[in-house]
């Protein structure tokens, strides 16, 4: 299969009552390694269903534990560097994201220490920080059309 497409897929921006952010720490990434919860979107599944499975994969966190308040007005996409190019993921991605409300306690969110091995919970300026550079415009993107 040829590498050359962008993978669909979900984001989440999960804020806690005090409108912080969760972030996930990469397992295997030395400095930085930051992300929000995000995965692909499988075949036949709708974004939102995506998006609590991903949750539940990457979190821990179960559909009855978050409110999604509202999603992104379009796909959003961003293209990876060429060394990170690969046959599961493509060029990039193009995703959809979910402003989620935690309703739970911080300490529900349970990292599933495969691809992520720490959390945290960041302010908008804090998130573009500890992004790679790719990312920083999708994350400026949201913390924009959310109003974080």
């Amino acid at each position: 299969m040829s590498d050359a497409f962008f993978r669909a897929g979900v984001g989440a921006v999960v804020v806690d009552a005090s409108r912080c952010i969760l972030v996930l720490k990469r397992n295997g990434v030395k400095s930085g390694g930051w992300q929000m919860p995000q995965g692909g979107i499988g075949i036949n599944e709708l974004p939102v269903e995506a998006l609590y499975r991903e949750l539940k994969e990457e979190t821990d966190l179960a559909r009855a534990d978050v409110e999604v308040l509202k999603s992104t007005s379009e796909w959003l996409v961003y293209e990876l560097p060429v060394n990170y190019r690969n046959a599961k993921v493509g060029w990039g991605q193009a995703q959809r994201w979910f402003l989620c409300r935690l309703l739970v306690p911080r300490s529900a969110v349970r990292p599933d220490q495969v691809e992520f091995t720490g959390a945290d919970w960041v302010t908008a300026d804090q998130l573009v920080e500890r992004a790679v550079s790719f990312r920083i415009p999708i994350y400026k993107r949201l913390i924009s059309e959310f109003g974080l």
